[in-house]
C-alpha cells in the first residue's frame, strides 16, 4: 500500500530533511512508485505539488527537496495503486475548501466497498476509495455543523464518530489537516517522533545524509513528525497504537481516542 509522511510544528519549519528519505521510498527504496503528492499550508493559503511518476526520479520531487518551504502542517504521500489507475487525478494529498479554509487529506489503506451516497456538495475527481473517503468526512462535517467552524474540541469528537465508521470498513491510515492542526487516524501502522531540545544528530534510513538539528533550530522549536515507518535509524520513534485517532498541534499530540468497531454500515450526512 502507500506511504505517509505528515508534520507538524509549533514555527514554521522546513520538512527537507525528511522528505529526502521519503522521496527514495517512492520507487527506488521502497515500491511506491505510482505517484506522489505534497502540500504545504502557509497562512490561510497552501502550495500543493502532485505528479503521478515516482518520487525518486521526479526533478519536482528534487525541487521541493531542495527548496525550503517553511510551513507548520505539511502532508506528504507516495502511492502504490489499489484502486483507481495511475494518473494525476487520483495522486494524494487531496484538497478541498470548508468553512473558508483548505483541507488536506491523504490516505493509506484499502476500503474496497466503500461507496456511499453523497449529496454532491463533495464530489471525488478521480476514482479512489482516498477521495471517496475525504469527501464523505466533509460532507458530514458540513452536515453537522452547518456553515460555522466548531470548536477544536467538537470537531475531534465528530471526526472520531465519522472514523469510527470509516476504520470498520478497512484499512484506514490517514492524515487530515486544515492549517491549524493536525489529525492522524492509525488504523494499521503509523509511527512519529517529537522533536524538540535538546536537538541532537539525525541519519535518514533511505539515504546516507544526517543532520544536526542543533545547527538549524532554537531552544523553543517543536516539530512532529508522523511516518508510515520511521524515517531515521538513530531515533526512537513512537508507535501510534492500531484503531487510535490523534490530534497534533503546536508540534505535540494533544488528543486521541481509540477508534476499534465492529462492523457497521456508513452512514450518508444526510442521516
Amino acid at each position: 500500500m502507500c506511504q505517509l509522511l505528515g508534520m507538524n510544528c509549533n514555527v514554521p519549519t522546513d520538512i527537507c530533511f525528511s522528505f529526502a528519505g521519503f522521496q527514495a521510498r517512492g520507487g527506488a527504496t521502497d515500491v511506491h512508485s505510482d505517484g506522489w503528492g505534497i502540500a504545504f499550508f502557509e497562512g490561510r493559503g497552501t502550495r500543493v505539488f502532485l505528479e503521478p511518476q515516482p518520487s525518486c526520479s521526479s526533478p519536482l520531487a528534487e525541487l521541493v527537496r531542495s527548496y525550503p518551504i517553511h510551513s507548520q502542517n505539511v502532508i506528504a504521500h507516495i502511492r502504490k495503486a489499489t484502486q483507481g489507475v495511475v494518473a494525476l487525478e487520483n495522486t494524494h494529498p487531496f484538497m478541498r475548501e470548508l468553512w473558508g479554509r483548505y483541507w488536506i487529506f491523504a490516505h493509506n489503506g484499502h476500503l474496497p466497498d466503500f461507496s456511499p451516497p453523497l449529496d454532491g456538495s463533495f464530489t471525488p475527481v478521480g476514482h479512489t476509495d482516498s477521495e471517496r473517503a475525504f469527501c464523505w468526512l466533509l460532507e458530514n462535517l458540513r452536515q453537522r455543523f452547518g456553515s460555522r467552524a466548531p470548536s477544536q474540541a467538537r470537531l475531534f469528537e465528530a471526526l472520531h464518530q465519522l472514523t469510527l465508521q470509516l476504520a470498520a470498513q478497512g484499512a484506514c491510515n490517514y492524515l487530515l489537516s486544515n492549517g491549524d492542526c493536525l489529525f492522524a487516524h492509525c488504523s494499521t501502522q503509523l509511527t512519529y517522533i517529537i522533536r524538540q531540545a535538546p536537538f541532537a544528530v539525525a541519519h535518514l534510513r533511505d539515504q546516507d545524509v544526517s543532520i544536526d538539528f542543533s545547527d538549524v533550530t532554537t531552544p523553543d522549536d517543536r516539530v512532529a513528525v508522523i511516518a508510515t515507518v520511521p524515517l531515521t535509524d538513530n531515533e526512537d520513534w513512537a508507535v501510534l497504537p492500531s484503531g487510535s485517532l490523534w490530534l497534533f498541534e503546536e508540534g505535540a499530540p494533544v488528543r486521541h481516542r481509540l477508534t476499534v468497531a465492529g462492523p457497521a454500515k456508513v452512514a450518508s450526512a444526510a442521516s
